[in-house]
């Protein structure tokens, strides 16, 4: 759990100035189940430069809350979290300055997302909020002000959660949870996981990822690992201790997150991804008399392929209906052998390229549109689907023909460049597998919106 802070004060001497506003959300990583938000009387003048900064002056705090009357409520609110705020080292040391005048020890660990944007998203010109958010399209209203701050660095921590992809944070949060009895512990794992779409990660006592799974009911699958009676799973739960997930809000990208995980984290129980998750792909080549040809083989990594296929049966469905659906000839598309015409010529499905009766100029039109329809070679897009929340929309970047992340943006913020664009997309490998996950999602129904990008973007 954190407790995401912001404080405002009344600036002036190094351990002297006052808490003038504070807001703290508390946050499982996910959603805010708490919050406080205040005004505080520091019992003190606020500095001129202050009041023109934050707009808070001396009258607007006469009647606020002193310190004192809110200190026990902030300490039950950040019970058992991490503090997150952006410039943690100051909003911490004035928390722990006013303790100190009351005689008590405040003490929390921190995390600083200053350091951590600095760390994930590397070369921007200012790590200050206000410059940052805006540049990551993370909309901030009330800026100076402790609850429009608290709430902007909300949704750039969540941004840095995902985008912290050796998952460091999260290891780090599960170590400090309280740890539950074999009895109780599954039970409560359960009661906090969503039925919603993402990837999920079992963590052993000391937080290490030993497992890593996808799905659109986390709650469900994960449930049917901790019932099921085989003899890995029986093992799995006696190891696992906590289960952290990441909403993806669409399929696809947690099937991307699910490979690239299990890749570079390699839990001890997924198995290895050592071999390609498909089998075969489809070619295409010119003959001799000028027409483009399509054939099925198996996936080789040395030959340029249009798209591929986890099996040869998929593959063959998959051709059988873009013939029909682009009206191709059977036999150029490697579905009915032998020489002469076609079966589909004698139903009038095929216009003759078997035969030579169509010229293989208008043939290769229909073909080449098969090809750029289901090949994202050399392309630049943007594929646009659901998000995580209501207010926001998740993104998946293709730029010259190849993968190059995801991420989300809010819907009041236009992404209207390729320079924003490449701010909010956590990198992802351009493996084949990646390529084979992306183009088998687009072949079924989807509802993704995809946008072309120019070069000039």
């Amino acid at each position: 759990m954190y407790a995401i802070l912001d404080i405002e004060t009344t600036g002036g001497k190094y351990n002297e100035e006052g808490i003038t506003e504070i807001a703290i959300y508390r946050f499982d990583g996910h959603q805010v189940t708490d919050q406080l938000i205040s005004l505080v009387n520091p019992e003190q003048p606020i500095q001129p430069f202050v009041v023109n900064l934050t707009g808070i002056n001396n009258e607007m705090l006469r009647n606020a809350p002193k310190f004192y009357e809110i200190a026990k409520r902030i300490v039950e609110i950040t019970e058992d979290c991490i503090l997150v705020a952006h410039n943690a080292k100051f909003d911490y040391r004035i928390l722990r300055t006013e303790y100190r005048r009351l005689g008590f020890e405040f003490e929390r660990k921190s995390l600083c997302t200053v350091e951590l944007s600095k760390k994930l998203i590397p070369g921007l010109p200012s790590y200050s909020l206000g410059k940052l958010v805006r540049s990551l399209g993370i909309p901030l209203s009330d800026r100076h002000r402790a609850a429009g701050d608290a709430q902007a660095t909300i949704k750039l921590f969540k941004m840095l959660l995902a985008k912290d992809t050796e998952k460091n944070i999260l290891k780090e949060h599960v170590r400090k949870e309280p740890k539950r009895m074999m009895d109780t512990k599954l039970v409560y794992i359960l009661e906090e996981l969503p039925s919603l779409t993402g990837v999920y990660y079992f963590h052993d006592e000391n937080g290490e990822i030993i497992y890593v799974g996808k799905s659109r009911n986390i709650k469900k699958r994960v449930n049917q690992h901790f019932t099921n009676d085989n003899p890995k799973s029986r093992e799995m739960q006696r190891k696992v201790v906590s289960v952290s997930y990441e909403l993806t809000g669409t399929e696809l990208i947690a099937l991307l997150k699910e490979n690239q995980e299990i890749k570079e984290i390699k839990p001890r129980y997924n198995k290895s991804l050592k071999r390609d998750i498909f089998s075969h792909a489809l070619y295409h080549f010119k003959d001799e008399n000028g027409y483009l040809n399509l054939k099925i083989g198996r996936a080789n990594r040395n030959r340029k392929n249009i798209t591929t296929f986890s099996n040869l049966r998929s593959a063959k469905n998959s051709l059988t209906k873009w013939v029909e659906e682009y009206e191709l000839c059977e036999r150029l598309s490697g579905l009915h052998g032998g020489d002469g015409n076609c079966f589909g010529y004698t139903i009038k499905s095929c216009f003759g390229a078997c035969v030579e009766e169509e010229s293989p100029e208008e043939y290769n039109i229909r073909v080449s549109e098969l090809i750029d329809r289901y090949s994202y070679e050399n392309q630049n897009m943007l594929l646009i689907g659901k998000g995580r929340e209501i207010d926001e929309k998740s993104a998946l970047l293709i730029e010259d023909g190849e993968f190059k992340g995801v991420g989300y943006f809010n819907l009041n913020h236009q992404v209207n460049n390729l320079d924003i664009i490449r701010s909010i997309i956590t990198p992802m490998d351009n493996n084949r597998d990646a390529q084979h996950i992306i183009q088998s999602f687009l072949r079924k129904k989807h509802n993704f919106r995809i946008i072309p990008l120019s070069v000039q973007d």
